[in-house]
């Protein structure tokens, strides 16, 4: 079966939901760490992989201290003793 072919306006619908969800992730995500004192300051959507005609949004947890590191890893380890 052949494939179905989409107009540029259903395209362009499409990729703005791609980004949409992206942008949902990231929020949640913040939201999820900042619940467990984490704060990743440069959690973003990654525009580079916004910018095709046909986006793949990537979530960059970007760069953070040694100390939000350690946060970070000390929440992850916790959740992992919990659900053991």
């Amino acid at each position: 079966m052949g494939k179905i072919m989409m107009t540029a306006t259903e395209r362009r619908k499409e990729a703005a939901g791609r980004v949409r969800a992206a942008e949902d992730a990231v929020a949640r995500l913040r939201a999820g760490l900042a619940g467990v004192g984490v704060k990743l300051p440069s959690l973003r959507v990654d525009p580079v992989s916004c910018a095709a005609d046909e986006p793949t949004p990537l979530v960059d947890l970007g760069r953070c201290s040694v100390e939000t590191a350690m946060r970070l890893s000390v929440q992850l380890e916790a959740a992992a003793a919990h659900d053991s």
